[in-house]
């Protein structure tokens, strides 16, 4: 599972039939893969959820969400698993199953509800507009194997 994390001052995602708003927190592009299991879910949430990303007051990276008092926006991004390695048009064979997929983001989403965390989401599947308003800027890459860090 790979989970690209992005400190914003808001963000939000609309398409037809869609609009989600967050204010300060993060965003995150959420791809699922074909070897991501449950407890890829369990250790990236507490990761994230405990990341030291935001800024006290003598301007160093020491609180988490929970103490800022955060959002998560939560989209789902196949395309993070992405294989760029021949020709110019990327493959996707190491995305999982959509249905599949679906099941273990919505697992994350509410494991990291779970929290006490408000998160959104965008509609899993669908073209959406996501715009992002990268605090910073930062963005730090997540990715576990086997419910490992790697």
């Amino acid at each position: 599972m790979k989970i690209v994390v992005q400190r914003v001052k808001h963000a939000s995602v609309t398409n037809d039939s869609l609009e989600n708003k967050i204010n300060k927190g993060y965003c995150l592009l959420v791809g699922v893969g074909k070897s991501s299991t449950e407890a890829d879910i369990a250790t990236l949430a507490k990761k994230i959820v405990n990341a030291r990303l935001f800024e006290d007051s003598e301007g160093k990276l020491n609180l988490n969400l929970q103490q800022v008092e955060g959002e998560i926006l939560s989209i789902s991004q196949f395309t993070l698993y992405a294989d760029v390695r021949k020709g110019n048009r990327p493959g996707f064979t190491q995305s999982m199953s959509p249905d599949q997929a679906n099941e273990l983001y919505e697992q994350f989403n509410d494991t990291l509800r779970s929290y006490g965390i408000n998160v959104l989401t965008g509609e899993f599947g669908t073209d959406m507009l996501v715009d992002i308003a990268n605090d910073g800027p930062v963005t730090i890459i997540y990715e576990s194997q086997d419910g490992k860090i790697i």
